[in-house]
């Protein structure tokens, strides 16, 4: 019990890990259903629906009303750095260079995080962690570039205009998760994230009023298959993923809870066999082996 305790922030960035391969796979199925822009409105109201009924049972508030001016301010920047710029950049990316290339560069969370840490709020990293990190790195860029296929070119894949979308979303990641722990403190985080949801919904209403998608967004609706696709994804993404990494935030560094949280394209190497049967190369495995590895640095 002791050990839990003292690695609870660690414990909860695994989690999330889980929870995010979860949602990285039902989202993949919504979004080519439903769209990008759709199903990141839909997934927050879902997931703000989930969060507010378990505050009220859990807090006995249906709303984050107990919440400090210096909790909406910083927590809110969190929501629209993190959910809006993040998110638009790394989907935007998908579409240039591909998710697995997007997702390569997304390892880059960590270190950014670390810097964004260590700017802002002071934090630094022991020894082991750094080697930690290092070696996670070298896990899952093992495992998600050895993914693709022989036939394609590196050289058309990786567009410049494709890497700096993804560097964009690797660093409202970063940046919303240090932003997040400002903001909270000694906030509870699940109503933490309710204020982060209501951010990124706020932001992601504007871009959809200004790009004339509204109609786009209701018509989704009526996509069954699209729709319990999305629902699947915000109960593990935006109600349990983001909460529990804002848990890891909480009870340890934000550089450490944002590497373990990296391992999702090493975690959804299993359901790729397993549910979609998928080939799997030595490599991969070899790099989840890797990636594990250097997660274990962080429970010392």
């Amino acid at each position: 019990m002791e050990f839990y305790q003292n690695h609870l922030g660690e414990f909860a960035a695994l989690l999330t890990a889980v929870f995010w391969t979860i949602t990285a796979l039902s989202f993949e199925s919504a979004a080519n259903r439903i769209g990008s822009l759709s199903l990141n409105i839909i997934r927050l109201v879902i997931g703000f629906l989930f969060l507010s009924l378990f505050t009220l049972i859990r807090r006995g508030a249906l709303l984050p009303i107990d919440a400090g001016a210096h909790n909406w301010l910083w927590l809110g920047l969190s929501g629209l750095v993190g959910f809006v710029f993040g998110d638009l950049f790394l989907f935007k990316s998908y579409t240039i260079i591909g998710s697995r290339f997007s997702m390569l560069i997304m390892t880059l969370v960590p270190p950014i995080t670390v810097i964004f840490s260590f700017i802002m709020i002071g934090e630094k990293l022991a020894i082991h962690h750094l080697i930690g990190m290092t070696i996670t790195f070298s896990g899952i860029a093992l495992a998600i570039f050895s993914r693709q296929e022989k036939s394609v070119r590196i050289s058309l894949k990786l567009a410049p205009r494709g890497i700096v979308y993804a560097l964009g979303g690797a660093v409202g990641q970063a940046l919303g998760l240090v932003l997040s722990k400002i903001g909270m403190k000694d906030y509870d985080p699940f109503a933490a994230t309710q204020i982060r949801i209501i951010a990124g919904i706020i932001g992601f209403s504007v871009l959809a009023a200004a790009m004339s998608r509204w109609k786009a967004v209701l018509n989704a609706l009526s996509d069954r298959k699209g729709m319990k696709a999305t629902t699947l994804g915000a109960f593990f993404g935006p109600f349990l993923g983001v909460s529990f990494s804002l848990i890891a935030v909480k009870y340890t560094q934000a550089g450490i809870a944002s590497t373990i949280m990296a391992l999702v394209p090493v975690f959804i190497l299993v359901p790729a066999v397993l549910l979609y049967r998928q080939r799997v190369t030595i490599w991969e495995i070899t790099g989840a082996f890797i990636g594990v590895a250097g997660t274990a640095l962080f429970f010392v």
